[in-house]
């Protein structure tokens, strides 16, 4: 694991449960604690799950941050009962995830997963269109061609559409900002 993605390959990583909505009301509270009390060099660092997704809609394009985990906070620290009870101690925490009330560190591949999702590079296009959605092409070779949606793959940013081109049905496959919903 690259510690750019991390920052600090200090401790273990942890979950933490809180109030849904209240997750980075909490990673503050938590944050101006751990400064107080001096456990920084105890408590590494807190992450709010959020991946950012391109939402294409109608004439725009629109990144939106969205949590990954609602209600869940991901905590670096080296675990003790101190750093446990200032961990515990914060108000919106509801409790470490992990097994038989023992906070449970998070796997290797498992953090690496979701810290690959945090990445702008992993961003998700999201699309209001859908499966027999007539569309028409914005710009390129068929601007103005209105056509039929076949297909939409979210992971390559592309949708198959179906334009009738001298009376014969050809698919084509456009990226998602091209086409726009009539």
């Amino acid at each position: 694991m690259s510690e750019d993605m991390i920052g600090t390959k200090k401790g273990k990583w942890y979950v933490i449960h809180t109030f849904t909505g209240y997750e980075e009301k909490v990673k503050a509270n938590l944050e101006r604690k751990i400064r107080s009390l001096g456990a920084e060099d105890r408590i590494f660092q807190i992450l709010v799950p959020i991946e950012n997704e391109i939402k294409l809609d109608e004439f725009q394009k629109k990144v939106i941050k969205r949590k990954i985990f609602p209600g869940y906070l991901l905590i670096n620290m080296e675990m003790d009962d101190d750093t446990w009870m200032i961990v515990r101690s914060t108000p919106g925490v509801t409790g470490f995830v992990g097994i038989g009330g023992k906070p449970t560190p998070i796997p290797e591949d498992e953090l690496e997963t979701i810290l690959r999702r945090i990445k702008w590079e992993d961003t998700q296009y999201r699309t209001t269109l859908q499966v027999g959605d007539v569309v028409r092409i914005k710009y390129g070779p068929f601007e103005d061609f209105a056509g039929t949606v076949e297909e939409i793959i979210p992971e390559r940013k592309k949708v198959k559409v179906t334009v009738s081109i001298f009376g014969r049905e050809t698919p084509l496959e456009l990226r998602m900002d091209q086409v726009e919903k009539v």
